[in-house]
């Protein structure tokens, strides 16, 4: 009786603090692509931001008044928040890797003649085109996170990590020096 008890140490379960099931992060492509979704959060959360520190400078750099100034901001919040859910249903429809990469290249493009602006009218045109990107990048990053990680504890970890990045582009966006920020 005492040798049908006993277990070796063969049969014995190991247990570890890791699921078998849970792949490593190293080999798995899509902690790559959450690194480069993330990457579009913050420049987009950034941009979204800083501009509020280098108001100053755009200001007196470009000749804006007290009043017209706000266009700088609300130019890009109008079309955001325009083609928010637009940019979403594209994403539905074409793709949402698609409709990710057109915005993002839409928002760098629109960046860069917001760096490039001569005068008040060419900066607030640019900024509303960086807000159609910027909506179009964001309007599908959630959803492409949801689709990535399907299984609870790293679709829960994602979304931190997504959720970490957004929050810390606001915050390192309002604490930097207006002397790093681009004037406009």
């Amino acid at each position: 009786m005492a040798t049908e008890i006993e277990i070796t140490a063969k049969e014995r379960p190991r247990i570890t603090g890791r699921s078998s099931r849970t792949p490593s992060v190293a080999g798995d492509p899509r902690w790559l692509a959450l690194v480069v979704l993330c990457a579009g959060m913050l420049m987009i959360v950034l941009d979204a931001t800083i501009v509020n520190v280098a108001l100053p400078s755009i200001q007196s750099d470009l000749g804006f008044s007290q009043s017209s100034l706000a266009w700088v901001v609300n130019a890009y919040l109008i079309a955001f928040g325009g083609a928010l859910l637009l940019a979403g249903r594209l994403g539905d429809l074409l793709g949402q890797r698609r409709v990710f990469l057109a915005g993002l290249a839409v928002f760098t493009a629109a960046s860069l003649m917001c760096g490039l602006s001569i005068g008040r009218e060419m900066l607030v045109a640019a900024r509303f085109v960086q807000g159609v990107g910027g909506a179009m990048t964001s309007a599908v990053i959630l959803g492409m996170v949801v689709t990535m990680f399907t299984e609870p504890r790293e679709r829960a970890r994602a979304i931190g990590i997504y959720s970490f990045v957004a929050a810390a582009g606001a915050s390192i966006g309002l604490l930097a020096p207006t002397s790093s920020a681009p004037s406009w």
